[in-house]
């Protein structure tokens, strides 16, 4: 594992989905109020050094309806009330982060994403959130297409199994990004 340098001014920290109708649910490895406090802490740190802080939530009342056999919601069903598309306070949003409202699982697509990490400089995005292998990973995988460089914080993601979270970060994001703890991020910054 080589060791961890950051631009700040050209990092963007990316935190995935950590609104009410998300942090409610029960999430291994990790509890989502540690997601939640490690994802702040990296905020913190990066806001303070000049870096930018992305807030991306899903709108579940227009979510695009994908078809599949597990549909997310199903047909006819009416979507969770307001409040659950909304970032919790205690992840730390500030004046001057950016919110993204995306439609389906990943950041990129169909949203402003790219085009405001672009128009920063932003060459890495330091990545967080819930779920491991849905939000988190559509959008490392799409965010490397586009040429960014990935850090995907270990103990600031987690999902709905411990496997799924285990096979993500053993098999599948050691080859698209750099792979590190909140510590590890925090002594970067520092």
């Amino acid at each position: 594992m080589s060791s961890l340098a950051l631009a700040p001014t050209k990092t963007a920290l990316v935190i995935i989905d950590l609104q009410h109708g998300i942090v409610s649910r029960a999430t291994k490895p990790y509890p989502p109020s540690q997601v939640v406090d490690n994802s702040r802490a990296l905020a913190e740190a990066l806001r303070a050094k000049g870096g930018t802080v992305v807030y991306v939530h899903v709108d579940f009342a227009n979510y695009r309806a994908m078809v599949a056999d597990e549909p997310a919601r199903q047909p006819g069903a009416p979507p969770p009330p307001p409040e659950a598309s909304e970032i919790v306070p205690s992840a730390g949003m500030q004046p001057g982060d950016l919110a993204i409202t995306k439609y389906g699982w990943g950041a990129f697509a169909q949203t402003e994403l790219e085009q405001q990490l672009r128009s920063r400089g932003i060459e890495t995005v330091i990545l967080t959130g819930i779920a491991t292998n849905m939000g988190v990973e559509s959008t490392l995988r799409h965010g490397t297409g586009l040429g960014f460089d990935f850090v995907t914080v270990e103990d600031a993601c987690s999902t709905f199994t411990s496997e799924m979270h285990a096979f993500a970060f053993q098999f599948i994001f050691p080859r698209l990004s750099r792979v590190r703890t909140t510590a590890q991020i925090l002594e970067a910054l520092a």
